[in-house]
């Protein structure tokens, strides 16, 4: 299965790598594809590091101003012409959605990806990986769009919110 994760590319402490890593490793050992933004730093390597360390194969899909930051050893890396194109094959070329912590660009990413769910444009699983409650606000303002009638679906249809990795990939792999 490949598996997109949306993640940051900083460089975090313990309580977001211990469980990227985890997380990665199961990715790993489970035989599946790591779609990833490509980067090889921050938490895209921690994550890339596992998955591959782990016998499973990864996709870049990276972008021209950030090539130089690109993994080289990637089993497949695509440099998009710019922001809309990655998202866009990071969607085409996924299963699942896994949705880590991260700034304004993951943000970004995990709205679109919803949006596009929301109006049909795929129905592919989407996981917010709530590590360490990062997700619990925006955990808060969906129930409230969805409790005042701004959802036309009902949350759940959307999105899981996951606790951890293996509720997040045991989630993926039920809903596939």
């Amino acid at each position: 299965m490949n598996i997109c994760v949306f993640l940051s590319a900083a460089d975090l402490d313990a309580r977001y790598t211990e469980p990227a890593r985890e997380f990665a490793e199961l990715i790993g050992k489970g035989g599946h594809t790591l779609v990833w933004g490509g980067s090889d730093v921050g938490l895209m390597k921690v994550m890339a590091d596992g998955v591959q360390d782990n016998g499973g194969r990864l996709v870049g899909i990276s972008v021209e101003f950030l090539a130089a930051k690109a993994r080289t050893n990637a089993d497949e890396m695509v440099i998009a012409a710019d922001l809309a194109e990655r998202k866009a094959q990071l969607l085409a070329r996924s299963d699942a959605i896994v949705v880590m912590v991260g700034g304004t660009g993951t943000l970004d990413e995990a709205t679109e990806i919803l949006e596009l769910k929301k109006h049909g444009m795929h129905a592919k699983p989407v996981v917010l990986l709530n590590t360490a409650g990062f997700y619990d606000g925006l955990k808060q303002q969906f129930a409230r769009m969805e409790a005042e009638g701004f959802l036309p679906l009902p949350l759940a249809d959307l999105v899981l919110f996951a606790e951890d990795g293996a509720s997040a990939l045991a989630y993926i792999e039920g809903a596939l």
